[in-house]
């Protein structure tokens, strides 16, 4: 038997989530589709993937994504691209522990649109060179790596420096 999550030695569960970044190329470089996050309990105000959310039991990461696109900004058939598997963690405790898969699309179907205006208050295409502030951390990580073409298949985000073995 194993000891309880708060024992030490104990086991935790990780939450998957996957996000999607729609790009398209822009006037000045390439654009990102970002929401403004409002009445979601995390991370509201600030600027984040414009569909993302958690992987139901039984459902892969990809069709995670794609699930949450058709939810949230009501386009389908996307073409995702695997950009990275981020582990991360904001002190170890349990719920904090996560792994989120980050996709992009550059071609889909249908017209973007805030389908949740109660957890979204606004979608906005952004310059990669220039996004708003302020943008979830670990999304703003990604998106940098993006921008500067410097992505792994492996990151990692919130634990010591020493311990980034295979990560940027």
């Amino acid at each position: 038997m194993s000891p309880p999550l708060d024992q030490p030695g104990g086991r935790f569960v990780v939450v998957p989530a996957s996000y999607v970044f729609l790009l398209r190329d822009g006037a000045t470089g390439p654009e990102v589709l970002l929401q403004l996050r409002r009445n979601t309990g995390f991370m509201d105000d600030h600027w984040a993937a414009a569909a993302a959310g958690h992987v139901e039991r039984g459902e892969t990461a990809y069709d995670a994504a794609r699930r949450e696109a058709l939810e949230e900004i009501d386009v389908r058939d996307l073409d995702l691209a695997f950009v990275t598997a981020m582990q991360r963690t904001r002190g170890g405790e349990p719920i904090d522990e996560r792994i989120d898969f980050f996709f992009t699309a550059r071609s889909w179907t249908g017209e973007p649109r805030i389908v949740e205006p109660e957890k979204c208050a606004e979608l906005r295409w952004c310059p990669l060179e220039a996004l708003p502030d302020p943008v979830v951390p670990h999304e703003r990580a990604v998106l940098a790596e993006l921008r500067l073409g410097t992505t792994q298949p492996y990151t990692t985000f919130g634990f010591e420096a020493g311990s980034r073995e295979g990560s940027p």
